[in-house]
């Protein structure tokens, strides 16, 4: 990693769009910090940047190419899927919270057992980062819930009519998914054209996500940002999920 820019305080990020990957044996990673400092969370993702590491690494800070982008309009809702979304529109006790327990969504993200992945990236810096950007209005949770108990839910971050999706957890078939479908049908419906989702999975590929080439998903950021369309708008309850029967 020794052409990888090592970052200070005040330090900007490299931009993606300028430059090419530091280091060709670590395509994608495009900085390093000792900690994420204050602001320096929320200018990675003005620039097409996010934090990726473990415990006791460095911050690692990656661009990817491609990118993988899901957009609404080509969410997948398979019919097993729309079956589960019919049954929790008719339980009274079936509930999606957007904005209400933030913390509580990321720490069962974090805690949530992965099939082939040891532990979590979702640190406890990382949640203190990510709580301060939802403190300034641009980190939302939307929470999967069952007579009060939270079941699923997704937490991702909005800067202009940009969305970036972060981490997902179920404790329940297919409540992540209705997370998911739930935050899909309100960025169609208020004209968000992509959703970032990062890095290539096969789970997400099957919802109708795709990998894109870098350059443009970095074009697009820098038309969204100046959109003011979700700024304000972030409330919806399950009602949402009609958009997909």
């Amino acid at each position: 990693m020794g052409n990888i820019n090592w970052l200070g305080a005040q330090d900007a990020f490299p931009n993606p769009i300028h430059c090419q990957d530091p280091d060709p044996n670590v395509p994608g990673l495009i900085a390093v910090s000792d900690r994420i400092y204050p602001g320096q969370l929320a200018r990675a993702y003005q620039t097409g940047i996010f934090p990726w590491y473990s415990d006791n690494q460095p911050v690692l800070w990656w661009s990817p190419n491609p990118r993988m982008v899901l957009k609404p309009a080509d969410f997948k809702c398979h019919d097993s899927l729309k079956k589960s979304i019919r049954h929790f529109l008719l339980d009274p006790q079936k509930q999606i919270l957007v904005d209400q327990d933030f913390g509580a969504v990321v720490r069962s993200c974090a805690t949530a057992k992965r099939k082939d992945q040891d532990g979590t990236w979702i640190t406890h810096e990382i949640m203190d980062a990510y709580t301060n950007l939802h403190e300034q209005g641009n980190a939302h949770s939307i929470a999967v819930m069952e007579d009060a108990r939270l079941i699923g839910g997704l937490y991702c971050v909005a800067y202009g009519g940009m969305v970036f999706g972060e981490s997902m957890f179920s404790h329940q078939t297919d409540a992540s998914k209705i997370a998911l479908a739930s935050l899909a049908a309100w960025c169609y419906q208020n004209q968000v054209e992509m959703i970032d989702c990062q890095q290539e999975t096969a789970h997400l590929d099957s919802l109708g996500a795709a990998p894109i080439p870098r350059d443009q998903f970095l074009a697009h950021l820098q038309i969204a940002l100046k959109q003011t369309n979700i700024e304000l708008s972030w409330a919806f309850d399950k009602e949402i999920l009609r958009h997909w029967l």
